[in-house]
């Protein structure tokens, strides 16, 4: 679980990132949770774009996200969830105590 600092640390360094999958119509499925996965051991820090096609609540896709894929949900922000999880093979973030 993260705390205050963290998150706030995780969203500067996610500013400046671009989306890398898009969330559309047909909402979540397991396609898309299993490339989360496999993207977010490499980045470590990624984001999620939710098309407006989408009819479901960005922040509920942003917690499905995150509890799918044992990644945190850092922040859900207009369009835009930012999902952090350790690397196990490929750490470059050190988290504020």
């Amino acid at each position: 679980m993260l705390n205050g600092k963290q998150k706030r640390y995780l969203r500067s360094l996610a500013h400046h990132l671009d989306p890398v999958f898009q969330v559309g119509k047909n909402g979540t499925n397991d396609h898309l949770i299993r490339h989360i996965v496999e993207a977010i051991e490499k980045r470590e820090l990624m984001k999620v774009t939710v098309l407006n096609t989408c009819l479901e609540d960005r922040a509920e896709i942003g917690a499905e996200l995150a509890e799918k894929s044992g990644a945190e949900l850092v922040q859900v922000i207009g369009k835009v969830i930012v999902l952090y999880k350790e690397s196990k093979d490929n750490k470059e973030i050190q988290l504020p105590k």
